[in-house]
């Protein structure tokens, strides 16, 4: 519990702001163009974008709340889904992005009332159909598009970025097939499997951590027999809206400043580049991805652009709209929500007495 309150607390906004903005101070130093910032003018098209690509982050959102509310059964509200979906965002962009906000997630939906094991069930599925969304949609855009997908950088930095994806899509796949043959077939394989790796010297003081993880997994695979096919449709149909509002950010945002200059084929490409992008930022070390997001956005999606120099700052424009609000709403929700669960708890408890 001492450790979850120093993730949510409300305070370490502060760093994933300074990072992402140090980066971006940075790269605007680097690259100085004083036309920088000369794409910016108000106009119907602009705030006609810009207010879909807000849009967009809402769809995100309702669509991870429907899903959370077909993993439950239905046990959450939508009041309740959207606070803990805020909540789930907010830890997420306060720790690495190679943690997440697992943990914090599991608290949130117990604390609201679902039992742990199941709790545990729902955060697993959840991570389970974003990894299925990511192996599955890679290969199609690659069959479309072919090498394009990967960023058009001339130089050794390139080939770095392309084996990096290569190499995060493998651990991905190679993961996704290993929890799927856990989950759906034999659930006491992970367990097996984990106990015999971290039996190596130097990975000796992480098995505590690893079987406790496989015991969530074979309780997992228990709550998640008899599902229906249905149930299973619902929540990856709510899995794609939610990633695919999180991408059609960037191409609102270009649209409301270069409508003309982006074709349709470049707006399916850029939704392309931002699913290998993704893969990235799915490993970084820094909360929420900060600093790393506004470094790649230049280099997967800055030749769409009349201007290179324009990345930059449109990186900062996309964070604003898709990340930063993340931050402050967390630290919103999250006084009301405590509250509230914590008196729900003290209730039942005088009931008891009672």
């Amino acid at each position: 519990m001492e450790d979850l309150r120093k993730v949510l607390r409300p305070g370490r906004i502060i760093y994933p702001i300074l990072i992402g903005l140090g980066v971006a101070s940075w790269m605007l130093y680097r690259n100085f163009d004083q036309e920088a910032f000369g794409f910016f003018s108000w106009s119907w098209a602009a705030l006609f974008g810009l207010s879909a690509a807000f849009a967009m982050m809402a769809v995100r959102d309702i669509a991870y709340m429907y899903r959370l509310r077909i993993l439950t059964d239905g046990e959450l509200t939508w009041k309740q889904s959207f606070q803990v979906i805020m909540l789930w965002e907010f830890s997420s962009a306060v720790s690495p992005s190679v943690v997440g906000g697992t943990g914090p997630a599991i608290f949130f939906l117990y604390k609201e009332g679902v039992n742990s094991g199941k709790s545990t069930a729902v955060v697993l599925t959840a991570i389970f159909l974003d990894e299925v969304f990511f192996i599955l949609m890679v290969p199609v855009l690659y069959l479309l598009y072919g090498n394009n997908i990967f960023p058009d950088i001339e130089s050794d930095f390139a080939d770095g970025i392309v084996a990096g994806l290569i190499i995060g899509y493998s651990f991905i796949f190679i993961y996704t097939v290993l929890l799927a043959y856990t989950l759906f077939f034999n659930p006491y394989f992970f367990k097996w499997l984990l106990s015999w790796i971290f039996l190596i010297p130097f990975l000796r003081r992480f098995r505590t951590r690893m079987r406790k993880l496989a015991n969530q997994l074979i309780v997992t695979s228990i709550l998640l027999k008899g599902k229906s096919f249905s149930y299973w449709v619902k929540a990856f149909i709510a899995t794609f809206f939610s990633w695919t509002g999180r991408y059609w950010v960037v191409n609102f945002m270009f649209m409301a400043f270069f409508f003309s200059h982006i074709s349709l084929a470049d707006h399916f490409l850029i939704y392309a580049r931002q699913l290998t992008m993704w893969i990235i930022l799915l490993v970084s070390p820094t909360p929420g991805g900060s600093g790393i997001a506004e470094f790649i956005f230049s280099d997967f999606l800055g030749n769409f652009l009349p201007n290179f120099a324009w990345a930059v700052p449109l990186a900062l424009l996309w964070r604003l709209i898709s990340y930063y609000p993340y931050l402050f709403m967390g630290v919103i929700v999250l006084p009301g929500w405590l509250k509230r669960v914590y008196k729900k708890k003290s209730t039942y408890e005088k009931i008891e007495l009672d």
